[in-house]
């Protein structure tokens, strides 16, 4: 069993940056692929990045890529998500995932948050 705690969300106005934590609890954090996911009011929940169990891939959907940055590490059962050049379609609850088979699809993945709010202002 895998427990996510993400944290570091807030407001903030378009153009400034955030970092978003996601702590896990057990002893396996390292085994399994790590995601980011939003969903924003009035719609599904989408995919924003993922890493591999060794932090050597990653993935991000294309409305993301080149501002958000994932990153882990194993020794401190963490996983980031640096958001630059926030924009307010960015807005939305932002939820940890971890799973075996991971990536891109919601199904990839076995344990999740409860989510941190994010809000950008224009």
């Amino acid at each position: 069993q895998v427990q996510l705690v993400e944290s570091g969300g807030g407001s903030v106005q378009a153009g400034g940056s955030l970092t978003l934590s996601c702590t896990a609890s057990g002893r396996t954090f390292g085994s399994y692929v790590m995601g980011w996911f939003r969903q924003a009011p009035g719609k599904e929940r989408e995919f924003v990045v993922a890493i591999s169990w060794s932090g050597g891939s990653t993935c991000s959907s294309d409305t993301v890529k080149g501002r958000f940055t994932i990153s882990r590490d194993n020794a401190k059962n963490t996983v980031y998500l640096r958001m630059n050049s926030l924009k307010p379609e960015d807005t939305a609850v932002y939820y940890c995932a971890a799973g075996s088979s991971g990536r891109r699809t919601q199904d990839g993945y076995t344990y999740w948050g409860q989510g941190t709010q994010v809000t950008v202002s224009s």
